[in-house]
């Protein structure tokens, strides 16, 4: 039974949902791209000092990253929230169709509008408590930038920001309501900018030194490079640059954006060492000289299966959102418009045959619009591709994180679809639930001393090889 506390936060959060809607929808119609997200922290700043929470601007150096704090002592709970973008992705709201506000224009295909703003519901909630109840502890929301490319918190982890917390939560937007397990991939990001001699390809090509050439031979030698990789080693490459459009010219100037993952970090640290030898060789050949960016890079995740258990059991007393008609029908009219099946994401998730049979029967053998049920209690370190900065926190201080349905089953990840949900009922509902299961946990952590020193001795388990930061030392975040 939820206890008369978290009934109160609850109640918090229903009462207060159509504020906490509002910044989420004005974040959503107004999308800003990693770490250009100002107009977007400029408001959460000014709903915090609104909420009477003491904030801090410009953190870790990074103009778009913030925190609100309240609350003294310890336990310090942070709750982290994101806000950024994705480019190519306009679409208007509750369309079934693609159709979008601008041509070209960007969107939040990754429903971030939603997880800073239910955070921030999470974190208001847990104020209100600890201004109650005169208990010790503090609340931190974290606004934290270019998650999808900047990789805000793993910036911040290199200056250690995530070691003054106790625990912290997050949660993220989905398809299924469930507690987030497992591991994923490292990540890190690397531009190169080659510069050749131009010339005129006819009249005197002996003479030209092909910036573009450089960087086709890059990337054939990376092809030949994917034979000698580990199978949780990814290689993802976009020519940025191609030098121009005339055939007839040398190409003086040529980029291309290098992403390189495995599961470990250290193992992408020696990945992009390999990466950065091919870039030289293809210098070499071309005659060409290069110069080498570093963009951003992610470690892996470290589960914690303390906070999960606590997150499930307030997922679960808590208990899945009520879903209108309307919810039903924008669902599966979406739904019509793609491919896939839930039980896909299940069985990359690693669960066995017997939970397989479970959710065949909740999902109605993966045919349901929207998955309006919570699945089994699931823990493991089982790996699953993908990044997230929040991988780098996870190393620094007990972490788990939860997903909810603000979006049709099986939806393709970064699309028009959950662009067009980003407004609806079942996204804002989405939204709430994680809000109220988010708040519930950061006061079971903040008043269970045994919850919390089981997270922090199973944390300490994991990571015991220490952390390895894959943000260079001289490196600073640019927005790409």
């Amino acid at each position: 039974m939820l206890q008369a506390v978290k009934k109160e936060l609850c109640l918090y959060i229903d009462e207060n949902a159509g504020y906490f809607e509002e910044i989420s929808d004005n974040i959503w119609e107004n999308p800003e791209l990693s770490l250009k997200e100002f107009r977007s922290a400029s408001l959460y700043c000014e709903k915090l000092r609104e909420l009477g929470f003491a904030v801090t601007e410009n953190l870790g150096g990074i103009k778009t990253a913030f925190c609100g704090s309240y609350g003294s002592g310890h336990p310090i709970i942070g709750i982290l929230g994101e806000y950024d973008a994705l480019s190519g992705l306009s679409q208007k709201a509750g369309q079934t169709s693609p159709d979008p506000l601008v041509e070209g224009g960007s969107g939040h295909g990754c429903g971030h509008n939603l997880l800073g703003a239910g955070s921030l519901a999470a974190a208001a909630a847990v104020k209100q408590y600890l201004q109650k109840s005169g208990k010790p502890g503090t609340v931190i929301f974290y606004g934290c930038p270019g998650e999808e490319g900047g990789a805000g918190k793993a910036y911040l982890a290199r200056g250690g920001l995530w070691k003054q917390l106790d625990a912290a939560l997050c949660w993220h937007p989905d398809s299924v309501n469930r507690t987030m397990t497992g591991t994923n991939n490292s990540c890190i990001q690397v531009v190169y900018h080659f510069s050749g001699i131009a010339a005129h390809a006819a009249g005197d090509p002996f003479n030209g030194r092909s910036a573009l050439d450089a960087v086709e031979l890059m990337n054939v030698g990376v092809q030949f490079l994917r034979e000698h990789t580990t199978p949780d080693c990814r290689i993802h490459y976009a020519i940025t640059d191609a030098g121009g459009i005339s055939p007839n010219v040398v190409q003086s100037k040529a980029s291309v954006l290098y992403m390189v993952r495995a599961n470990r970090v250290a193992d992408s640290i020696e990945l992009q060492k390999r990466v950065d030898d091919i870039a030289k060789g293809a210098a070499l050949m071309t005659g060409t000289t290069f110069e080498r960016v570093f963009i951003d890079g992610t470690a892996e995740l470290v589960p914690n299966f303390a906070i999960e258990k606590a997150l499930y059991r307030n997922l679960s007393e808590i208990g899945v959102p009520h879903y209108d008609p309307e919810d039903y029908e924008l669902a599966a009219a979406l739904k019509a418009t793609y491919g896939g099946n839930e039980l896909q994401n299940f069985k990359a998730a690693g669960v066995n045959q017997e939970y397989m049979e479970i959710v065949k029967g909740l999902t109605e053998n993966g045919a349901k619009p929207i998955n309006d049920f919570l699945p089994p209690p699931y823990s493991s370190t089982v790996f699953t591709p993908g990044s997230t900065d929040v991988g780098d926190v996870s190393w620094l201080t007990p972490t788990s994180q939860i997903t909810t349905a603000c979006w049709p089953a099986a939806v393709p990840g970064h699309s028009w679809q959950i662009v067009a949900c980003g407004k609806s009922g079942l996204a804002h509902k989405g939204m709430i639930y994680a809000a109220k299961v988010l708040a519930a946990t950061a006061v079971d952590l903040l008043t269970d001393e045994k919850l919390l020193e089981e997270a922090k001795a199973e944390f300490a388990q994991r990571t015991e090889g220490g952390y390895v930061c894959p943000i260079e030392p001289d490196a600073v975040p640019i927005a790409i």
